[in-house]
């Protein structure tokens, strides 16, 4: 963890924003695998890391933001435990390590709630994604579990929101160790992508580094030959010369903190003249989305700067006609590029999506599009220093929106349907990098993942 003088700080600022009643924060709880005892690799949540900084199952923290008081609830180890688990140190001893020193067993937590809510103060909680803690809310407030989302506080989302939204320097120094570890998965995995190769044993080589880094992946592993399906977690296939490895992946650092790239490969080391186009056409939008983003632009605008790259790369090589803006502003190049930009990163990949990515992404100035492709971008809103965002364009041949799109002429006058359907079987292109934007402009972090198509093709070679 942090200094505990970080964990302080967090929570006053979080109590600086003139909330009334007192705050909950759930800790996660172990989660049963296939039985009670054989579970799932443990991760507290984010938003309980981030103000209370343990980690470790089994806990609930409180902010009583008129009084200023704040708790930690859970319950010491018995021998039972400790047969099993070994000494273990006492709730105090580590709520010290965060600069908290009241402390009470978790059934406590009923009484304190319970005291807010007879005094008519209100009970902040943010909305809940595990099922326990659902229960455990129903139990506490008297809410149906199955209603519960839609209590949760619009106020207390913001504030926190706010806070976590901005990068600290330390933080910033773990995301990069996070990433250090996602440059060696993906050039791993680059090393790999050789004909004959099975796709599970690189991505399980590649979860294997993660782990070795100190944490687990950052989200299940991407990687496909089939990298027209956007999120391909299957990895049944075996490697085929000729075709492109789509691989999108990150790493936890030992503390949480995330990476997320994604690179496209191809197998046997040699990109065809076709492939190598459509790569450069993304590659050009990837370096123009870094280039353009800065303090004060919003991300929305990013987003539709690479689709006009996008745009204008597809109009030379003819599957797009027409003027290229005319054809963004319709929407023509959702169909090669159908999701968004990027989006936030932090303690989560998707940073803070559990707190609703409405809030996290957009604003009151800057809303989502309704329009296909546009309608996916997760993160729109004016950027500020200290964010730390994706940069994820691509280019994409799925053969079911190809088939629908010219049966229903969506975007006939703008779109090549002819010259399209010569690029079935081509599979998809995503190139993504982590960014942090800066008080005068952006800067990758840490060392890029390898990205030039000769370098790749020679990793791949060399093997």
């Amino acid at each position: 963890m942090f200094d505990k003088n970080t964990y302080i700080d967090r929570r006053n600022k979080l109590k600086s924003k003139d909330l009334k009643g007192i705050g909950l924060f759930f800790g996660n709880g172990e989660s049963p695998m296939n039985c009670l005892d054989n579970t799932y690799h443990f991760r507290q949540d984010s938003s309980f890391l981030y103000f209370f900084g343990l980690d470790f199952p089994g806990l609930a923290g409180v902010i009583d933001f008129e009084s200023g008081d704040e708790y930690i609830f859970g319950d010491d180890v018995e021998i039972d435990d400790i047969i099993w688990m070994g000494p273990q140190v006492p709730l105090k001893d580590n709520a010290a390590k965060v600069g908290i020193t009241q402390t009470a067993p978790f059934a406590k937590l009923f009484d304190i709630v319970k005291k807010a809510m007879n005094a008519n103060r209100v009970v902040h909680f943010l909305p809940p994604y595990r099922g326990e803690n659902k229960i455990l809310l129903e139990k506490l407030t008297g809410l149906s579990a199955l209603s519960i989302q839609s209590h949760a506080s619009l106020e207390f989302i913001k504030a926190i929101i706010s806070i976590r939204e901005i990068k600290e320097a330390q933080e910033v120094e773990e995301i990069k160790k996070a990433c250090a570890t996602g440059y060696q998965m993906h050039v791993a995995a680059m090393r790999m992508a050789h004909p004959g190769t099975w796709e599970q044993k690189i991505a399980g080589t590649m979860e294997g580094i993660s782990f070795a880094g100190g944490g687990m992946a950052s989200f299940p592993i991407i990687l496909s030959q089939n990298g027209e399906t956007l999120h391909n977690h299957d990895h049944s296939q075996i490697l085929e010369k000729g075709r492109l490895m789509l691989c999108d992946a990150g790493a936890e650092s030992l503390l949480h903190y995330a990476s997320d790239f994604t690179r496209t490969t191809p197998v046997g080391g040699k990109f065809t003249s076709k492939q190598r186009e459509i790569y450069e056409v993304v590659l050009a939008a990837n370096n123009k989305a870094t280039e353009l983003t800065k303090p004060g632009v919003t991300y929305l605008s990013v987003h539709l700067a690479a689709a006009e790259v996008i745009a204008a790369g597809l109009k030379e090589l003819g599957l797009i006609k027409g003027d290229v803006k005319e054809a963004v502003a319709a929407g023509a190049h959702a169909l090669f590029f159908p999701h968004g930009l990027g989006h936030m990163m932090g303690l989560d990949v998707h940073d803070m999506e559990d707190l609703g990515q409405i809030y996290v992404g957009y604003d009151d100035e800057i809303r989502p599009a309704n329009q296909f492709g546009t309608a996916a971008l997760r993160l729109g809103k004016r950027l500020k220093p200290g964010f730390v965002i994706t940069n994820e364009p691509g280019c994409y041949f799925i053969p079911a929106l190809i088939d629908k799109w010219q049966a229903e002429g969506i975007n006939k006058d703008f779109i090549n349907f002819d010259k399209v359907n010569e690029y079935r079987g081509f599979g998809g292109i995503r190139l993504e990098d982590d960014i942090l934007v800066t008080e005068t402009g952006s800067q990758i972090i840490g060392e890029r993942v390898p990205i030039e198509p000769d370098e790749v093709e020679k990793i791949v070679q060399q093997g």
